[in-house]
């Protein structure tokens, strides 16, 4: 069955590797060409990601350094990876093919500089995260103690992604700047985030979280890192019970996946790479019905896109 995985970090692994390896075999890589192929990934979301420790006047070079390895290798060296640059783009993919979709996680590469993030438009971005863990010009983040919602220029930003259909991604946002986003943001997505309700993390949403996600026809795609889905030992069934949680909130229509593949040390049990994601597809059916899974692996999202 094809999978839509909205998050991964791959870019940032290539980037710190500086071409010593590359995306089509390197074993570092959790999503590289051979295991998308292998787990019938269709359309894999590419993370653009700044570490916060960074030195300001050098996080927009970093972010465009991934995007020339996005560009060189993802899409370069492998010519059955699409670059998705219109949403429309999904249903041209030909058989054999992925869709290659670039994201930006976290605003911190633009610094206070809108034109920045038109840059990063221009060159491919289609989904925004305003934060990571960490505070930043637009919000804070989940990390952030003092937990104030989105700024000035957070609101601008919601407003330029608005007016060019980029999804705001609200996962890695403290709860106040989620509740700005459902305020403002016409495309409203979280990324990768489990359910607060069966683990209590602060990277989890609460039950109200979710469902004003789901009343303004927002995704949750439900992500793999362990930490997030339960303490110890975590199998590849911990991990649907969040599914499971956000279909009782009425969400069955609105989740999808993110995995966080290159971004996480720790796996799920037999789920440690992308060539493992039907694992999960089969466990799903025996609880689901085909036609539900297929909502959960793709169908959702496509049926959810900017209009």
């Amino acid at each position: 069955m094809q999978i839509i995985d909205l998050h991964c970090d791959a870019l940032l692994k290539l980037y710190e590797a500086d071409g010593k390896i590359r995306f089509a075999d390197a074993p570092e890589l959790d999503t590289n060409r051979e295991r998308l192929r292998k787990g019938d990934v269709k359309l894999q979301a590419f993370a653009i990601f700044i570490w916060p420790g960074m030195k300001a006047e050098e996080k927009f070079q970093a972010a465009l350094d991934q995007v020339h390895w996005f560009y060189t290798d993802v899409l370069g060296n492998n010519p059955d990876m699409k670059l998705i640059r219109d949403w429309s783009d999904i249903d041209s993919l030909k058989e054999g093919e992925t869709g290659a979709l670039l994201t930006l996680e976290g605003v911190d590469a633009i610094g206070n500089d809108l034109k920045k993030l038109s840059i990063l438009h221009q060159l491919g971005v289609r989904s925004v995260g305003l934060t990571w863990n960490n505070a930043n010009l637009a919000a804070d983040g989940a990390g952030e103690p003092r937990g104030a919602g989105l700024t000035t220029f957070g609101r601008e930003i919601v407003q330029f992604n608005n007016e060019h259909q980029i999804l705001t991604d609200v996962s890695h946002l403290c709860e106040k700047a989620f509740w700005d986003v459902i305020e403002t943001a016409d495309y409203p997505i979280a990324s990768h985030s489990n359910a607060r309700s069966v683990r209590d993390h602060v990277r989890n949403l609460y039950d109200e979280q979710a469902k004003a996600l789901f009343d303004k026809g927002g995704m949750i795609h439900v992500v793999y890192c362990p930490a997030f889905i339960k303490e110890g030992t975590v199998t590849i069934d911990d991990l649907i019970r969040h599914i499971d949680h956000f279909c009782g909130l009425g969400g069955e229509k609105f989740i999808g996946l993110g995995s966080d593949f290159d971004g996480i040390a720790d796996k799920v049990e037999n789920l440690a790479d992308a060539s493992m994601q039907q694992n999960l597809i089969n466990e799903l059916l025996k609880k689901y019905s085909e036609d539900q899974v297929k909502g959960f692996a793709y169908r959702n999202f496509l049926e959810n896109l900017p209009k």
